[in-house]
């Protein structure tokens, strides 16, 4: 108790007066701070029960930051590696997702050239011990503990892997673990002829130097000629990673992005530093309403110097920087110190937390209050809400009984049961899940143990049926049992509306077991809309400079 009250006077004297700012109210910041002291003091000395200093501490620091923006964070010691993973993209382990299946948690899939595919694991595998110890009823976080570990530790694993005749095989592995790195690019290759094609999912440590090496190799390889760079469902990540992506096709000296916040040390300007791989290229950017932050810079730096065309939908519009602040005991904070502009001067926030309804919930900026702005070839982008794409492409939005499916995990285990009874097809681009492999699955899903879904109108039914229960109204209740019956057809006849995108999932999921990540990535390209929609473009010189122009 003594240590933790002492840090708080600590952090007081040293922290909170180490701001130099007119508008601080310093006699309010340690007047507050010593009334939380001194209630922290007596509920510690008095209250009925003893408490645990460190989960109340944790309360309240939480408490504290919501009332802030989603993006300011307080990691604990024991938290430190979740936080490393995501700035670094590296942990030692056996690189796989695992998923809870019953009793057991299984591998979901194996990272390709990692400690797990190397030993021979597959997706399927069932945990059944860890040096020894059963895994059974553990849960996922229990079981990840062990799995990851010093890289250069070796533990050994036993697993039932499931059979063509339903039966389990017993199997014992013995695994080192190793550095695990997660890709920022899982994928580089062609579009199509003169199209390159590259997918970056994270803006990690090395990013920038991921991004050239795929774009020099595909340049060595193949006539490349345009260049696709897909950002779609990238959440973003280090800025100076994105500010040198930009500078790929970007001439030294650009401003990139300005970054403005309370205090001087956030007024910077990134500027390209490095001399450019290629200024002349055709490039389209793909975006869409999960591209966010890194992702926004540059796809909105690009487009404010006329250097790409952008294509999909309006970007998520997260324009605040984070920065990391190591506090006592190993513990950080990652705190929200400034917002960013891009070239032509436009923020792409798109809420402002500052101002919050008196619920507490926050809204959008409106499009009355978007300022205009240009870009550098007088070209009209409007700040207050992420990237506008130059060409909007129409969002697919996914089902609630596909949502079923895939949650559920039932897609996920029809595949690994199709791959076990299957021959690995000769390559990933051209695979295609077969029409008449659809009815196999559909038998599959519908007797799955953990199928229980219901139409939303069924749910309102089931509802409207437990009130019916309550009042005791017979008359209401056979009403609704004759409307169930028909409903239950309607959701029967869901399976064969979704069919197609159904059979995307299954196919993607199939590819994945067979192929890894990169597979499903090459796999997407004959259904994918806005691939298609960017190669159309980038065959048409003429209608690409006209969008820029």
């Amino acid at each position: 108790m003594r240590k933790i009250l002492t840090s708080i006077v600590l952090i007081a004297s040293l922290g909170f007066f180490s701001v130099s700012s007119g508008n601080v109210d310093f006699f309010e910041i340690s007047k507050n701070v010593e009334i939380f002291i001194a209630m922290f003091r007596e509920i510690n000395m008095s209250y009925v029960e003893n408490i645990e200093a460190t989960k109340s501490m944790r309360k309240a620091i939480d408490a504290m930051l919501t009332d802030l923006d989603p993006y300011t964070e307080f990691y604990s010691e024991s938290e430190r590696e979740d936080f490393l993973i995501q700035t670094t993209g590296k942990y030692g382990g056996i690189g796989a997702i695992i998923s809870k299946r019953d009793d057991y948690v299984i591998i979901l899939e194996p990272y390709e050239g990692m400690p797990a595919d190397i030993a021979g694991l597959k997706s399927g595998d069932r945990i059944i011990e860890i040096d020894g110890k059963s895994m059974k009823d553990k849960t996922t976080d229990q079981v990840t503990k062990l799995l990851k570990g010093t890289a250069g530790t070796t533990f050994q694993i036993s697993i039932d892997r499931l059979q063509k005749d339903n039966s389990y095989k017993r199997m014992n592995f013995k695994i080192t673990r190793k550095e695990v790195v997660l890709k920022n690019v899982p994928y580089y290759g062609m579009a199509s002829d003169g199209i390159g094609y590259i997918k970056l999912t994270n803006f990690m440590e090395n990013a920038s130097k991921d991004v050239k090496n795929a774009l020099v190799e595909l340049k060595a390889k193949n006539e490349v000629k345009s260049l696709i760079l897909d950002l779609r469902g990238n959440p973003g990540g280090l800025l100076n990673e994105a500010v040198d992506i930009c500078n790929l096709f970007l001439p030294r000296g650009q401003i990139v992005v300005s970054t403005k916040g309370k205090i001087k040390e956030m007024q910077k300007e990134h500027i390209t530093s490095n001399n450019p791989e290629d200024l002349n290229i055709p490039i389209v950017v793909l975006v869409n309403g999960s591209s966010a932050s890194a992702s926004e810079i540059v796809s909105g730096a690009l487009q404010d110097y006329d250097r790409a065309v952008v294509l999909g939908g309006r970007t998520f519009g997260k324009g605040l920087v984070q920065t990391t602040k190591s506090l006592p005991f190993n513990t950080t904070l990652k705190l929200t110190t400034a917002k960013y502009y891009i070239p032509s001067g436009r923020c792409i926030q798109a809420i402002n937390y500052a101002e919050k309804n008196p619920d507490g919930s926050v809204k959008k900026v409106p499009d009355s209050l978007k300022k205009e702005f240009f870009t550098v070839n007088k070209r009209k982008v409007y700040d207050g809400g992420g990237i506008e794409p130059d060409i909007k492409t129409k969002p697919e939005y996914i089902k609630s009984l596909e949502l079923e499916l895939i949650g559920k995990g039932i897609i996920d285990d029809y595949a690994i049961r199709y791959v076990i009874n299957n021959p690995k097809p000769l390559n990933a681009k051209s695979y295609q899940f077969k029409e008449n492999e659809y009815a196999n699955f559909v038998s599959f899903a519908k007797a799955h143990s953990d199928f229980k879904y219901q139409t939303p109108v069924e749910k309102q039914i089931e509802a409207l049926k437990k009130t019916a229960e309550e009042e005791n109204s017979s008359e209401v209740k056979e009403d609704i049992e004759m409307l169930e019956s028909k409903l239950k057809s309607i959701r029967l006849k869901e399976f064969e509306k979704l069919k197609t995108s159904i059979m995307e999932l299954i196919q993607f999921k199939i590819v994945e077991k067979y192929f890894y990540q990169s597979g499903v990535i090459e796999n997407s390209f004959q259904f994918d809309k806005d691939i298609q929609e960017a190669t159309k473009l980038l065959n048409n010189s003429a209608e690409y400079k006209k969008i820029l122009k």
